[in-house]
């Protein structure tokens, strides 16, 4: 508890979170490529690099947006983490499974959008295009849907995951408001009790 409490103290990961994130872009984009191309084992490994990127920009969102809410923010990740289990087993093919790994990610996207939306250090347009991709990827694993909205779904969850990594990458997030809630955060597991108006309105960079 000690430990959470002096992470929440520290600056957001928000540049190196949107930096992992392009990476993990530019090899998925790159390994479909290599697939395309039958070059099945370099799509491969660069299929690894990409899900391993993944799971580091998972750890680091949890990070970003644990002083939000620490319970949401794991169940995020736990979704996600488990997106990627799924996309290894059927990676390697240790397993035939049915289940889609959209079935995670969907939610996963979801909860990061509720997030963006409760946070104040964030663009809240990123949240509702995050959590309009959650919703879609979720209505994806219906066929008569993945037949008639797949290319639009596609392009709205690329869009929204794009524009997420850029704004973290270019922008940051406001670090001021970031600690602002980082604090609520911390008063509220030391005294059991959310912060009153008063001391949010005293706190430096509220707007």
């Amino acid at each position: 508890m000690k430990q959470w409490i002096r992470a929440a103290s520290l600056p957001p990961r928000a540049r190196m979170t949107g930096a992992i994130y392009l990476l993990y872009f530019l090899t998925a984009i790159l390994a479909q490529f290599l697939v395309s191309r039958r070059l099945a084992v370099s799509g491969n490994v660069t299929n690894v690099i990409a899900t391993a990127s993944y799971l580091v920009v998972t750890l680091l969102l949890y990070s970003l947006f644990k002083p939000v809410s620490s319970s949401l923010s794991l169940l995020a990740a736990l979704f996600s983490l488990a997106g990627c289990v799924v996309m290894a087993i059927g990676l390697f093919h240790l397993a035939s499974s049915p289940i889609s790994p959209l079935l995670f990610f969907g939610p996963f996207c979801l909860l990061i959008g509720y997030l963006i939306l409760r946070s104040s250090f964030l663009p809240r347009v990123l949240g509702v295009l995050m959590a309009f991709a959650g919703l879609g990827w979720l209505a994806f694993l219906f066929p008569a849907v993945q037949h008639t909205l797949s290319l639009a779904i596609e392009i709205l969850g690329i869009v929204a995951e794009g524009l997420l990594m850029l704004w973290l990458l270019v922008m940051g997030v406001n670090v001021e408001r970031w600690k602002q809630q980082a604090s609520a955060a911390k008063a509220f597991i030391q005294t059991g009790e959310p912060p009153s108006i008063a001391d949010m309105a005293s706190t430096p960079g509220k707007p």
